[in-house]
Protein backbone atom coordinates (compact mmCIF):
# COMPACT_ATOMS: atom_id res chain seq x y z
CA UNK A 1 0.00 0.00 0.00
CA UNK A 2 1.23 3.53 -1.07
CA UNK A 3 2.17 6.14 1.81
CA UNK A 4 -0.48 8.56 1.97
CA UNK A 5 0.44 12.35 0.44
CA UNK A 6 2.07 14.23 2.67
CA UNK A 7 0.63 17.95 3.35
CA UNK A 8 2.89 19.76 1.11
CA UNK A 9 1.52 17.26 -1.69
CA UNK A 10 -1.67 17.71 -1.10
CA UNK A 11 -1.58 21.21 -1.49
CA UNK A 12 0.32 20.95 -5.11
CA UNK A 13 -1.86 18.36 -6.12
CA UNK A 14 -4.86 20.70 -5.74
CA UNK A 15 -2.97 23.72 -6.67
CA UNK A 16 -2.41 22.01 -10.31
CA UNK A 17 -6.11 19.98 -9.72
CA UNK A 18 -7.32 23.99 -9.77
CA UNK A 19 -4.56 24.95 -12.54
CA UNK A 20 -6.14 21.71 -14.67
CA UNK A 21 -9.39 23.04 -14.54
CA UNK A 22 -9.13 26.78 -15.64
CA UNK A 23 -6.70 25.81 -18.37
CA UNK A 24 -8.85 22.65 -19.90
CA UNK A 25 -12.36 24.69 -19.29
CA UNK A 26 -10.22 28.05 -20.45
CA UNK A 27 -8.25 26.39 -23.60
CA UNK A 28 -11.48 24.79 -24.75
CA UNK A 29 -14.02 27.94 -24.77
CA UNK A 30 -11.02 30.24 -26.50
CA UNK A 31 -10.55 27.20 -29.12
CA UNK A 32 -14.63 26.98 -29.97
CA UNK A 33 -14.63 30.52 -29.75
CA UNK A 34 -11.94 31.96 -31.85
CA UNK A 35 -11.46 35.93 -32.98
CA UNK A 36 -13.29 37.66 -35.68
CA UNK A 37 -10.06 38.30 -38.32
CA UNK A 38 -8.45 35.20 -39.71
CA UNK A 39 -4.70 36.40 -38.50
CA UNK A 40 -6.11 36.98 -34.57
CA UNK A 41 -8.04 33.56 -34.93
CA UNK A 42 -4.67 32.23 -35.95
CA UNK A 43 -2.93 32.93 -33.25
CA UNK A 44 -5.76 32.70 -30.62
CA UNK A 45 -6.62 29.37 -31.60
CA UNK A 46 -2.85 28.17 -31.58
CA UNK A 47 -2.42 29.50 -28.09
CA UNK A 48 -5.81 28.27 -26.37
CA UNK A 49 -4.40 24.67 -27.93
CA UNK A 50 -1.21 25.12 -25.80
CA UNK A 51 -3.26 26.04 -22.98
CA UNK A 52 -5.60 23.42 -23.34
CA UNK A 53 -2.53 21.09 -23.85
CA UNK A 54 -1.09 22.42 -20.24
CA UNK A 55 -4.09 21.69 -18.27
CA UNK A 56 -3.61 18.10 -19.51
CA UNK A 57 -0.35 18.10 -18.70
CA UNK A 58 -1.19 19.53 -15.12
CA UNK A 59 -4.15 17.62 -14.60
CA UNK A 60 -1.29 14.29 -15.24
CA UNK A 61 1.45 15.91 -13.09
CA UNK A 62 -1.97 16.48 -10.70
CA UNK A 63 -2.47 12.35 -10.52
CA UNK A 64 1.65 11.34 -10.23
CA UNK A 65 2.47 14.29 -7.93
CA UNK A 66 5.06 11.81 -6.02
CA UNK A 67 6.88 11.04 -9.20
CA UNK A 68 7.33 14.96 -10.02
CA UNK A 69 10.36 17.36 -9.91
CA UNK A 70 11.30 20.03 -11.83
CA UNK A 71 7.79 19.89 -13.67
CA UNK A 72 6.14 21.07 -10.94
CA UNK A 73 8.15 24.28 -10.67
CA UNK A 74 8.01 24.50 -14.67
CA UNK A 75 4.20 24.78 -14.72
CA UNK A 76 3.98 26.77 -11.44
CA UNK A 77 6.19 29.05 -13.89
CA UNK A 78 4.34 29.38 -16.79
CA UNK A 79 1.26 30.42 -14.52
CA UNK A 80 2.88 32.96 -12.94
CA UNK A 81 4.34 34.54 -16.45
CA UNK A 82 0.71 34.15 -17.85
CA UNK A 83 -0.27 36.07 -14.88
CA UNK A 84 2.25 38.63 -15.67
CA UNK A 85 1.33 38.97 -18.98
CA UNK A 86 -2.36 39.77 -18.05
CA UNK A 87 -0.51 42.29 -15.14
CA UNK A 88 1.49 44.33 -17.94
CA UNK A 89 -1.64 44.00 -20.39
CA UNK A 90 -3.73 45.41 -17.19
CA UNK A 91 -1.05 48.12 -16.90
CA UNK A 92 -0.38 48.91 -20.70
CA UNK A 93 -3.76 48.83 -21.92
CA UNK A 94 -6.12 49.37 -18.89
CA UNK A 95 -8.26 46.58 -17.21
CA UNK A 96 -11.16 45.20 -19.16
CA UNK A 97 -14.55 45.43 -18.04
CA UNK A 98 -15.91 43.76 -15.77
CA UNK A 99 -12.89 44.79 -13.87
CA UNK A 100 -13.89 42.43 -10.62
CA UNK A 101 -13.72 39.39 -13.74
CA UNK A 102 -10.61 39.64 -15.19
CA UNK A 103 -8.39 40.96 -11.16
CA UNK A 104 -9.94 37.96 -10.50
CA UNK A 105 -8.41 36.14 -13.09
CA UNK A 106 -5.08 37.84 -12.17
CA UNK A 107 -4.83 37.29 -8.41
CA UNK A 108 -5.18 33.31 -8.60
CA UNK A 109 -2.58 33.30 -11.51
CA UNK A 110 0.13 35.49 -9.45
CA UNK A 111 -0.62 33.25 -5.83
CA UNK A 112 -1.49 29.47 -6.51
CA UNK A 113 2.22 29.00 -8.48
CA UNK A 114 3.85 31.05 -5.43
CA UNK A 115 1.57 28.44 -3.25
CA UNK A 116 2.67 25.29 -5.96
CA UNK A 117 6.49 25.90 -5.74
CA UNK A 118 6.68 26.44 -2.50
CA UNK A 119 4.74 23.39 -0.97
CA UNK A 120 6.52 21.28 -3.86
CA UNK A 121 9.86 22.83 -2.14
CA UNK A 122 8.35 21.23 1.11
CA UNK A 123 7.79 17.78 -0.29
CA UNK A 124 9.14 15.02 1.97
Amino acid sequence: MEPALSASQIVVRVSLFIVSAIALFGGSLQMYLGQPSPRLDNVHRFMAGIYLSTGVISLWAALTVRQQGVLIYLLALGVFVGGCGRLLSMSMVGVPAPRAVWLGYLVPELLIPIVMATAHSLRK
